[in-house]
């Protein structure tokens, strides 16, 4: 699978409010941290710089549960990114 390791049974679906994406992870939880947002946060401090906020800005939109269900909307979401290119299967 594209986003998560094959056979995950439960999943939460997340779209975060700063960038827009959406995206699978194996965590559910109400909010999380965005995969992109974090990768923007410089977290090489210097003596008198204070640590970046992390807040957590994807919110869960729905919870699949059972492994057909993940299947299809990992298969969903990664044809969305890849437009349709089946090469990656």
């Amino acid at each position: 699978m594209y986003y998560l390791p094959n056979g995950t049974k439960v999943c939460g679906f997340y779209e975060c409010e700063k960038c827009g994406k959406r995206f699978l992870d194996v965590k559910v939880m109400p909010l999380i941290n965005c995969p992109d947002c974090s990768m923007d946060v410089d977290m090489e401090i210097g003596p008198d710089e204070e640590m970046p906020d992390l807040d957590p800005t994807a919110k869960l939109i729905q919870v699949c549960e059972g492994e057909e269900d993940v299947e299809k909307m990992d298969t969903l979401l990664s044809l969305a990114i890849t437009g349709g290119d089946y090469e990656w299967i």
